[in-house]
């Protein structure tokens, strides 16, 4: 971005009122948890995968084994991922 496009920018964002301000920052705010859960989500489901499927798959159907460890990994994700929702609504409040 240009000096021009951020001087026009921040020239546009002067011109909104006090609650146009306030939800912007608050759509910010909420983007930017969602990126950060999205991330979170993608390394975990790699962290899963690395931990349950460690051998070559040879047909359309996990083993035992990996359908387990990959269930217990994703109950664990749901798990952290429930309590992170708990911290940061509580953080709003």
């Amino acid at each position: 971005m240009n000096t021009a496009q951020a001087g026009l920018e921040n020239a546009d964002l002067e011109r909104l009122n006090d609650k146009d301000k306030a939800d912007l920052r608050q759509f910010l705010a909420n983007e930017e948890q969602r990126a950060m859960i999205q991330s979170q989500t993608h390394k975990l489901t790699q962290m899963c995968w690395k931990r349950c499927v460690t051998g070559n798959i040879r047909n359309s159907k996990l083993d035992s084994s990996e359908e387990t460890c990959l269930a217990n990994c994703v109950e664990r994700f749901l798990d952290t991922n429930f309590l992170t929702m708990q911290y940061l609504q509580k953080m709003r409040s």
